[in-house]
């Protein structure tokens, strides 16, 4: 995979690591980048085109896939940190909706584009997929989720040649890191880890330097082994 020349959707691309992964795109050579997002974007490149698209709405998905004719590269990456400690479900619900569900509809909205570019979708994940964080817990369930779901879409896409990667994100300094007094990586740096990772056709990408700590134990431990256990038992018939 070489990000020149190509077209790829990022979602989250108003702020922090969206809007750092549209530059770094456009600085790897990038064809055509759209931009999802809520809000105003603030990039002026001919080659960026924004889209509205709030991934918890299933109006918008659908417009944007109207929108965008190619894609190689789906990168998943909005996203919700509520603090919380699980009395209620709002929470839970919210981070979900999001993180989760989004991931999901959006990305089953551009698996024909994938499919026929045999691309790669990419989805931003976090650490806390793997152990939880207390204080976001909600968030911490569900990028457990979204790892699950990746993983199964990486078994169920293997076929149809769509590459699935998985990014493990660290600290990021950006707003919704800014409560935690913790050493963070600049988004800039992780954008360039994500694709670094994306052209290296790493299934799972851990992009800076926390989680680079891990990355070896992630890759050689027991879970992992499971995963590609688990894959090889799956008909060659099934597909989404």
């Amino acid at each position: 995979m070489n990000i020149a020349q190509k077209t790829i959707l990022i979602t989250g691309a108003n702020r922090g690591i969206g809007k750092a992964l549209v530059q770094e795109a456009l600085r790897r050579g990038a064809k055509r980048v759209y931009a999802g997002t809520r809000g105003t974007l603030g990039i002026t490149d001919e080659r960026v085109t924004p889209l509205k698209l709030d991934v918890t709405s299933d109006e918008q998905i659908e417009q944007a896939a109207r929108t965008v004719l190619s894609l190689d590269v789906l990168i998943n990456n909005s996203g919700v940190a509520p603090f919380d400690d699980l009395s209620t479900p709002d929470a839970i619900e919210q981070a979900l909706a999001v993180n989760l569900f989004g991931m999901y509809k959006v990305s089953r909205a551009f698996l024909p584009m994938l499919k026929h570019a045999k691309g790669a979708l990419v989805n931003n994940l976090s650490l806390v997929a793997l152990a939880p964080l207390p204080m976001i817990p909600s968030y911490s369930i569900s990028k457990a989720a979204a790892l699950s779901l990746t993983q199964s879409m990486r078994a169920l896409l293997a076929a149809e040649n769509v590459s699935v990667h998985a990014v493990f994100l660290g600290p990021i300094d950006t707003d919704m890191n800014r409560g935690f007094d913790i050493p963070k990586a600049s988004p800039g740096s992780a954008a360039e880890g994500i694709f670094d990772g994306i052209e290296s056709e790493e299934e799972d990408i851990f992009p800076d330097p926390m989680s680079r700590s891990v990355a070896n134990g992630w890759r050689d431990g027991v879970a992992k082994q499971f995963e590609r256990q688990n894959a090889s038992f799956l008909p060659a018939s099934v597909r989404v």
